[in-house]
């Protein structure tokens, strides 16, 4: 989690066009990763690997990115992984892409929100169309990342086998 969230925190700055930089490509997978854990072991796991994520990555984003961004990246990726962890929870019994999709989907969109005003607001840089195009992969994400979510929980689904 941490590796995912520093790397998103000194891509952010490399933008690929007027809509996009490099960080919207690698956090999503910050998402499949709480999803994950908390698939695996329940909420309060899935929050502890959170804490852990953000303490690591802000520390050390702290060192290698602009305070600005550090910040912002905290702050937003605390409030969307609370919101992706509890929104999965509640959703968790349904069909099996459900809980991964809509938890992903509106943390997204809170995860965008909140660090692009805090990281780049009040700058000359293009920052809106950069939170839309990151919005715009992090939901194109939110689909994709369906596959390996289902791959790596596949055995936890199956049903148990019967003795012969």
């Amino acid at each position: 989690m941490a590796a995912v969230v520093l790397a998103s925190n000194i891509l952010v700055q490399f933008p690929l066009n007027d809509w996009l930089t490099w960080g919207a490509i690698t956090y999503p997978v910050a998402f499949l990763v709480s999803e994950l854990v908390n698939r695996a072991h329940g909420p309060l796991q899935a929050r502890r690997v959170a804490w852990v994520g953000f303490a690591v990555a802000v520390a050390a984003s702290l060192v290698l990115a602009p305070v600005r961004i550090a910040i912002a990246s905290g702050t937003a990726f605390l409030l969307s992984q609370w919101l992706d962890i509890g929104v999965f929870d509640r959703l968790r019994h349904g069909t099996w892409w459900r809980a991964p999709l809509v938890a992903t989907l509106l943390a997204a969109v809170l995860d965008t929100a909140v660090f692009w005003s805090i990281a780049f607001a009040g700058t000359s840089d293009p920052w809106i169309t950069w939170a839309l195009g990151d919005l715009g992969v992090k939901l194109g994400l939110a689909v994709a990342l369906l596959l390996p979510f289902r791959l790596l929980i596949g055995r936890q689904l199956a049903p148990p086998r019967r003795a012969a």
